[in-house]
């Protein structure tokens, strides 16, 4: 056969020798990273609620999971998990889309101040802060002590922008909701958690993917101004949304979302040095996997999934010959599991009892 282009490349190339002719479990679509994660290095998480997984796993292996925004001194264990102190690395819930998290950052260092300042919640009046409405689960009692406990939140968040090490971020969502007045970005629609649904007030948006790309890209930016040798490990979530508000089928809106997501992830991880892309969205719905890495409801990732797709990340991440003992820790505990996966909270499930 004459030479062509593709006549030298690499087995990884080709669909046939890299994911049919390899058993489910021996597929490994990354192939090296730009940097290594050192069990010094202080890791923070964000984004939409798969993140929680490598949080969880950064905690129990060793390495250093950074936790900017602390319990209060004396609070229980119980307590603090219960009000969401280790869900991320501060405490501002999921962050669905790029347009949310890029506003999180100019909240913090008071480029924007969004016109919205609070929520009442209908079944008891109590306030809620309106760009993280389930951060309380009993609200706040008056208003002065939500807005203090926002100023304490967004003063841990430029704590952590500044000092981390490294940054994994997970895509979640293009379909977003946002204050008309000021284009300020909920992370819930108005109704769900706190606040009343008002056309004139409120409308629906749904990015593209030069929106999501270039917010994000803006955000890091921001946070590179304040710390220049932050690196950044961005992944696409697997996890399917849990409702759409488009006129269409959540199966086609499903696709379309995740689509821009990754085709979004592919341009910022060309377009700034020490990007990495974790393909996690990709392990799981290769054909081979996807069958086996989904729960019963065929949205979440089961144990099994989620323990293939971390011990990937501690594969390439990390140096395997120095930290034999994290490798090890991540042998699949189904027990451990279950119950690690039951404290995995997404905002957004609260679509659904609203």
């Amino acid at each position: 056969m004459a030479d062509n282009p593709y006549s030298s490349l690499p087995d990884h190339r080709f669909w046939r020798k890299a994911v049919t002719g390899l058993p489910p479990f021996a597929i490994d679509p990354l192939l090296s990273t730009p940097f290594k994660i050192a069990r010094e290095d202080r890791v923070a998480t964000g984004g939409s609620c798969f993140a929680q997984e490598i949080a969880h796993r950064l905690q129990t292996s060793g390495y250093t999971y950074y936790l900017a925004e602390k319990p209060p001194q004396g609070m229980s264990a119980e307590e603090a998990l219960q009000r969401n102190y280790s869900m991320y690395s501060c405490r501002y819930g999921n962050i669905y889309t790029t347009a949310q998290f890029r506003q999180l950052i100019e909240r913090a260092y008071g480029d924007f101040k969004p016109a919205l300042d609070y929520w009442n919640r209908p079944e008891d009046g109590r306030f809620v802060d309106p760009f993280r409405p389930r951060i309380e689960p009993e609200g706040y009692e008056t208003l002065e002590a939500m807005r203090a406990d926002r100023e304490s939140h967004l003063a841990a968040v430029r704590h952590m922008l500044e000092t981390m090490d490294v940054f994994v971020f997970t895509f979640g969502h293009t379909e977003t909701w946002r204050h008309k007045a000021d284009g300020a970005i909920l992370q819930l629609a108005p109704g769900v958690a706190g606040g009343e649904w008002d056309e004139n007030v409120y409308e629906f948006y749904n990015m593209t993917v030069s929106e999501v790309v270039g917010d994000f890209l803006a955000a890091v930016d921001r946070m590179r101004a304040v710390n220049p040798k932050v690196r950044i490990v961005l992944s696409v979530s697997p996890v399917g949304i849990i409702a759409t508000y488009e006129d269409r089928h959540v199966v086609v809106s499903n696709v379309a979302v995740k689509s821009i997501l990754r085709a979004a992830a592919d341009e910022v991880v060309r377009a700034r040095p020490n990007i990495a892309y974790f393909p996690s969205y990709d392990l799981v719905n290769v054909s081979p996997n996807a069958a086996r890495f989904y729960r019963d409801d065929t949205r979440r990732i089961n144990p099994h999934g989620i323990d293939r797709t971390m011990k990937m990340f501690f594969d390439h991440f990390t140096d395997r010959a120095r930290e034999e003992a994290a490798v090890r820790s991540l042998k699949v505990d189904v027990a451990a599991e279950a119950e690690e996966s039951a404290r995995v909270v997404c905002d957004e499930e609260a679509i659904e009892s609203a």
